[in-house]
């Protein structure tokens, strides 16, 4: 699958969007890198369980995500994608 953002993307995250629920399947999140301090991954979720979220990237073949690091913590997650512009929308 192709990702959904293409590099030069610009997104637009609602910070407060699982303060009152956990992320849902599907649902594509900005969120920090368990192990590079400095560094944020935009992903899309598996599934959340146990206080914990799943993340998978859309490229399967070349993509960091909880395959390689675990399943998160729920205050990894910084918010919900909720705009996305290509480089060519802009």
């Amino acid at each position: 699958m192709e990702p959904a953002l293409p590099d030069g993307s610009l997104v637009l995250v609602d910070p407060a969007a699982y303060r009152s629920r956990p992320p849902a399947a599907g649902d594509v999140v900005l969120a920090r890198h368990p192990f590079v301090r400095d560094l944020r991954l935009i992903k899309r979720v598996a599934e959340t369980r146990d206080g914990r979220v799943t993340l998978v990237g859309d490229r399967v073949d070349a993509s960091t995500d909880s395959r390689d690091f675990g399943a998160l913590r729920l205050d990894h997650v910084m918010g919900r994608v909720v705009l996305r512009l290509s480089r060519g929308n802009t």
